[in-house]
């Protein structure tokens, strides 16, 4: 409802966050929706940040908030891994670490975008690191990228600090959130700017695999850590 109120998604958009949150919370308890919150307040402080200039690059958000589509896209997996702890909470922290995972991803990808738009001088293209306009779909840039690695470790960390997660696993979901935003701009370079996928199923597809990324880990370190 607040998202809603201050414009930041549309009436699908609140929906779909509403879902995913309640879902989390009944995984993970109430504090479960508090590693949600962190990367709608991530998102929402970084998508503002340098508006002017991101409307003048023609990168700037649309008016009317992120859509159904865009949330779905982003907290999908999340709730996914988080859905089965319901039913099978023995599972919980192997799942809440991948859905954890996945958050990080989320916010890694839109906070690298938004603060690259909004203060870098040159991207890249991630590919072959040859100069690309600011906003290019898989261009990346120096402040983009350490803030993008930024906002995946400050979730990581809320989630242990809330208890969702043991501190132990923070490294787990940083990592997985950090490479799934990597691949987010590979497929940006070359599947979405073929126009093979979208936006949307680029976003989709990088939550899921930074959330199998920290899945596989933690039933590795689980079975062999000990």
């Amino acid at each position: 409802m607040v998202a809603r109120a201050m414009g930041a998604v549309t009436d699908g958009g609140a929906l779909v966050g509403a879902v995913a949150a309640f879902v989390l919370m009944l995984a993970a308890g109430i504090w479960g929706f508090v590693p949600l919150g962190t990367v709608f307040l991530l998102t929402l402080v970084t998508t503002r940040w340098g508006y002017e200039r991101k409307q003048r690059l023609g990168v700037a958000e649309r008016g009317r908030g992120r859509t159904a589509s865009q949330i779905l896209a982003n907290l999908c997996a999340a709730a996914f891994c988080a859905l089965p702890v319901i039913c099978f909470p023995q599972f919980s922290r192997v799942l809440l670490v991948a859905a954890m995972a996945a958050l990080a991803e989320a916010a890694a990808d839109t906070v690298s975008s938004e603060v690259g738009q909004a203060i870098a001088d040159r991207a890249y293209m991630i590919t072959d690191f040859r100069p690309e306009p600011i906003g290019t779909n898989g261009g990346i840039s120096v402040e983009g990228t350490l803030s993008g690695c930024i906002a995946a470790s400050i979730v990581a960390c809320v989630s242990a600090l809330v208890g969702v997660v043991p501190w132990q696993w923070t490294p787990v979901v940083a990592i997985a959130g950090v490479a799934g935003m990597f691949l987010d701009s590979v497929l940006g370079a070359t599947w979405e700017n073929s126009g093979r996928i979208g936006n949307d199923t680029v976003n989709f597809v990088s939550t899921v695999f930074a959330a199998d990324l920290a899945l596989v880990a933690a039933i590795v370190i689980a079975r062999f850590g000990k």
